[in-house]
Parts: structure tokens; sequence; C-alpha cells
């Protein structure tokens, strides 16, 4: 069964509480900048070990010290429950 996803006006309201995060063609993204590379793919580790525990993953890009994160649930075409859960686990561990 497919999820239901939000839409743009369900979905901006919630980005207030979830800092960095923008919305675009049903797309949540971010960018998070590291004191280095050792510490981004830490945090990409850590994040990658929570995605597998709730089932729900990432596209993401690394260089060096940037990681830039897109979420969406797919099968849904857009932002469901996953990715806002997924969102605040990513905040809870990037650097301010």
């Amino acid at each position: 069964m497919k999820s239901r996803f939000y839409s743009e006006e369900e979905v901006l309201p919630r980005l207030v509480f979830l800092k960095g995060w923008v919305f675009e063609k049903n797309t949540i993204h971010k960018e998070i900048e590291f004191r280095d590379f050792a510490h981004a793919f830490s945090f990409m580790t850590h994040i990658a070990l929570i995605a597998e525990r709730i089932q729900h993953h990432p596209d993401w890009y690394n260089s060096y010290n940037t990681v830039r994160i897109s979420l969406k649930t797919h099968d849904a075409g857009g932002i469901t429950d996953k990715d806002l859960t997924l969102a605040e686990e990513i905040n809870r561990y990037a650097p301010n």
C-alpha cells in the first residue's frame, strides 16, 4: 500500500521546525558542512544506521566536508511522515 504524501502547503509549515531544510519538487533538501571529511563521513555512518533501523534511506552526496541530503518517499511520490521523521533525526545529529 502506498503512503500518502503531503502537499507543498502541508510540508512548508512543518519545515519551520526543521532548521535548514528546503522544499523543492516534492523533495526536501539540506546541505550540511562539517569540520572535515572524517566528521562528515562519521555523521553519514551514524545516519545510515538510523535509516536502516527505520527502513527509510536518504539520497545523499558527500564531497570532502559537505553532505547534501534529499528526502522523498519514492513509492509515494513525495514527502511522507518517513521523510519528516528522518529529517528530525538528521537535525538531531547535524552540527548547528
